[in-house]
């Protein structure tokens, strides 16, 4: 009994790494010009908005919460930095931070009301989601938004050699999000919080801020995320970023990151982003509908939440004993 929980505690370090391992050989043989150059940093420009805002999504589930309106927060800055170049002439920098700033203060608003009204995250974030999209719609009265300027286009569509700059971006975050998580005693207040919450504040962690800060920079990255995807499709249309947000929740708890908080590592959240990308791109290469590659990503996700929730009875079960 002891060497099979063992075993399912292992499966569960290494299960995502099996699975990328699998998916790569799988289309690299069925998928024709999968594994080529081109191919390979397509993948990585296409993942690179999952990728910089699945950062802030790991601080957020770690603490056992959630940010359902990360996809919207993505389309508000879009659409909003849009509209400031377009339509009212606006410089690109300062609307491009103006942008980026007001993602952060709809973090703000979450970590307010999830800490000092104690709204669930869940509905917290729903709320925000559906608000924060009825505002794209706002601002951009259902027509896209386009004519921005051309050294705009860099950002999403430029390399730097044969790397996409959206992965450099990706990349640079993920060093931040390495450093906050390992280097800080802000990682460890986030597992703490996620693991008792109560404990955490008895040991003199701040937990209301803690989370306001948390949730402030899933906003934030989200915001960041928007004008990159902006950049790239270098046009502001009021469903920007809709979706994001199963892509960005699904890619994190396939990484192992727990629903229940407190563990997971950024490795696997990598991991779990190039599961997605490779995914979606693998399949369109074999000619699969888009609508069953929605299919396929919600099995991965129940399979992925399926195994954390049996791992996490394992893992109690230990801990009594």
């Amino acid at each position: 009994m002891k060497s099979s929980n063992t075993r399912k505690m292992i499966y569960k370090e290494y299960a995502t790494f099996i699975f990328l391992f699998v998916i790569v050989l799988y289309f690299s043989v069925f998928a024709g010009g999968f594994l080529t150059v081109s191919n390979v940093m397509n993948v990585l420009r296409q993942v690179s908005i999952i990728g910089i805002c699945s950062v802030g999504m790991m601080m957020v589930i770690l603490t056992g919460g959630i940010d359902l309106s990360a996809g919207s927060i993505i389309g508000v800055t879009g659409t909003l930095t849009a509209y400031l170049v377009v339509k009212m002439d606006m410089n690109l920098y300062l609307a491009v931070m103006i942008g980026i700033l007001t993602a952060a203060f709809i973090g703000i608003i979450n970590g307010i009301f999830v800490t000092i009204i104690s709204v669930p995250p869940l509905i917290t974030t729903l709320a925000t989601m559906t608000g924060c999209r009825g505002i794209c719609y706002i601002i951009t009265g259902g027509i896209s938004i386009f004519g921005f300027p051309k050294n705009f286009a860099v950002l999403g569509q430029g390399y730097l050699w044969i790397i996409p700059i959206p992965v450099i971006c990706m990349i640079i975050f993920y060093l931040i999000g390495y450093i906050l998580l390992t280097k800080r005693p802000y990682g460890t207040y986030l597992y703490s919080i996620g693991g008792n919450a109560e404990a955490a504040r008895l040991c003199g962690i701040n937990v209301n801020r803690t989370l306001i800060i948390t949730y402030l920079l899933s906003g934030l990255f989200a915001g960041i995320a928007g004008i990159v995807l902006l950049s790239r499709v270098n046009t502001g249309p009021a469903t920007l970023g809709s979706g994001y947000e199963m892509d960005i929740i699904t890619s994190v708890v396939l990484g192992g990151v727990s629903v229940s908080g407190g563990e997971g590592k950024l490795k696997g959240v990598i991991c779990g982003v190039l599961i997605m990308g490779i995914l979606s791109n693998g399949l369109l290469i074999m000619g699969i509908s888009e609508y069953y590659q929605m299919v396929v990503k919600c099995f991965v996700l129940l399979l992925a939440v399926g195994m954390d929730k049996n791992v996490g009875k394992v893992r109690r079960k230990k801990q009594k004993a």
